[in-house]
């Protein structure tokens, strides 16, 4: 649904390359908390220190990254935050929004609650004028985005910039930009398959395949009437937005995904998060001194998980490492810990933990996680094996993934008992091939031939020089579905041979009525 204005992107890419060859300006766009945040932070920073000019606009508020102190940034940042009174309200919605998860509740309703609550944001996105006319007015050459939050398209669509799109999660919206997809060795997003499916799992597979498709109709339908609002003229829909996306970039690595079928406008270049690591504070060396042979495990379950607040959950969990003979650090608000529960001896907590730092310990033995990309990269890449608590979204399909790599293994929430949890620890960490398998892993992400801060530079440069994206787009995009589908050949094909079986038919039927007309006539 391009007009004039957007097909004169291409060239004005290209005359900017040509005045300004050594940096452009870049905007990059985050509505989001947690590990999104930090992922984007990241692409900021390789960006700025690459010699161009970023500026980062985002919402803040309460949540952001709780326990965490936001670094002196390097680029330039525009941000505001909500009321004070909608804050509140969000605070309520993600504590109840962590009892479902806790509770195994977390399901597509759950991820469709999330979007309301971005589509009620979005409407105040789209009305912060004074902020959204300084971006126009600085004139940036592209944007970066997070797309989670679909309000970062209508951003960029409201200030005329092009875009390229970055995935924090797995390939769910692979669907929405046109990736192959096929049903026989590519699991579905909510089907926790593996590539390696039975007759039954393939079913199950080819049935939950339009799953992706209809939450995407789900979450148009509910930012319906901010697209009609704000783009009458065009009215696009969120459809358009994925694939007028100048390139896809997927925070995932082939070392923990499993070979599909990929685009020329799609590059994975997952593991910015993950690099060598520095020492650790000398308390915390020395509490990890003290386990001896046994050495430690982390736990954390996400950047915006700093308590849990299912205490039977946390009764079972801090009873399991009662029970094992490594140290534990715990990723946990200590102002949050029940007064009323004894912390296990051998456990420390922590608001916040650098746990690449600590997975590239020595003595590290295992990572208890949610099951997020960054955290399961960076297991990866320091060859740590994982014990998966998956709590929403993606982390149930990454752990299964991470469960048939035979890195790790990953139970419910609503299913871990002290027994059972501190069972799964030993099994792992006793068993020398989880470890094993996480070295090879590990040997598959670092042995890429580009570092993926290089990729992320190279290719963002590469669609400023050439103009933009559109040659590595292939032209289903510009495709009806009937077409695209082959559906129209294969009415065609169909016709023709109900043609050629109706006259076969006639044929055999005239040659039975004459042969059986001649046997009468000779009877006679």
């Amino acid at each position: 649904m391009a007009g004039g204005r957007e097909c004169l992107i291409p060239v004005l890419l290209l005359v900017l390359h040509v005045l300004c060859p050594q940096g452009v300006k870049i905007l990059t766009i985050c509505f989001m908390g947690g590990s999104h945040y930090l992922l984007m932070d990241d692409v900021s920073r390789i960006l700025q220190d690459n010699g161009h000019e970023v500026r980062m606009f985002r919402q803040i508020g309460k949540g952001l990254l709780p326990g965490y102190e936001l670094p002196s940034s390097p680029y330039a940042v525009t941000s505001y935050t909500m009321d004070k009174e909608y804050l509140k309200d969000n605070e309520e919605f993600f504590k109840k929004w962590q009892e479902e998860m806790f509770s195994g509740r977390a399901g597509i309703q759950i991820f469709l609650d999330v979007m309301d609550v971005f589509e009620k944001e979005c409407q105040v996105h789209m009305n912060q004028t004074d902020i959204l006319d300084f971006l126009k007015q600085e004139k940036y050459d592209i944007a970066i985005i997070n797309t989670f939050n679909p309000c970062t398209f209508f951003i960029c669509k409201k200030l005329g910039l092009p875009y390229i799109a970055i995935s924090s999660g797995g390939f769910f919206s692979s669907f929405a930009i046109g990736l192959p997809n096929p049903p026989s060795y590519v699991p579905a997003f909510p089907s926790h398959l593996t590539d390696q499916m039975s007759f039954l799992e393939r079913l199950k597979n080819t049935y939950m395949y339009f799953g992706p498709y209809m939450v995407e109709r789900t979450q148009e339908a509910m930012f319906k009437n901010i697209l009609e609002r704000h783009f009458p003229d065009s009215r696009p829909t969120l459809h358009d937005f994925y694939q007028e996306a100048e390139l896809w970039i997927f925070n995932t690595d082939f070392s923990i995904e499993f070979a599909r079928p990929l685009l020329p406008n799609v590059q994975c270049i997952g593991g910015l998060r993950a690099k060598p690591a520095n020492p650790v504070s000398q308390d915390i060396e020395d509490f990890i001194a003290e386990s001896g042979e046994f050495g430690f495990i982390v736990v954390s379950l996400g950047s915006m998980i700093s308590s849990i607040g299912k205490k039977d959950l946390l009764m079972e969990m801090n009873s399991a490492f009662a029970n094992i003979p490594q140290k534990v650090i715990w990723r946990y608000k200590t102002s949050q810990w029940p007064e009323d529960v004894k912390l296990a001896p051998n456990v420390r907590l922590m608001d916040w933990v650098k746990q690449n730092d600590l997975l590239g310990h020595p003595k590290i033995r295992l990572l208890v996680t949610h099951g997020g990309l960054n955290s399961l990269t960076e297991a990866v890449y320091h060859g740590v094996p994982a014990l998966g608590i998956p709590l929403f979204g993606d982390h149930f399909g990454n752990l299964a993934r991470i469960k048939a790599k035979f890195m790790g293994e990953y139970i419910p929430p609503n299913e871990i008992k002290s027994e059972n949890f501190a069972d799964a620890i030993r099994n792992i960490v006793g068993n020398k091939s989880y470890k094993t398998s996480a070295m090879k892993q590990r040997a598959i992400l670092r042995s890429r031939p580009f570092p993926p801060d290089k990729q992320l530079v190279g290719w963002v440069e590469h669609i400023i020089q050439s103009g933009g994206g559109g040659h590595l787009k292939p032209y289903s995009y510009q495709q009806p579905w009937y077409q695209q589908y082959l559906l129209d050949v294969i009415l065609f094909i169909s016709a023709c041979l109900a043609v050629i079986i109706y006259f076969i038919v006639k044929v055999i039927r005239l040659l039975i009525y004459l042969m059986s007309s001649n046997r009468k006539q000779k009877q006679n």
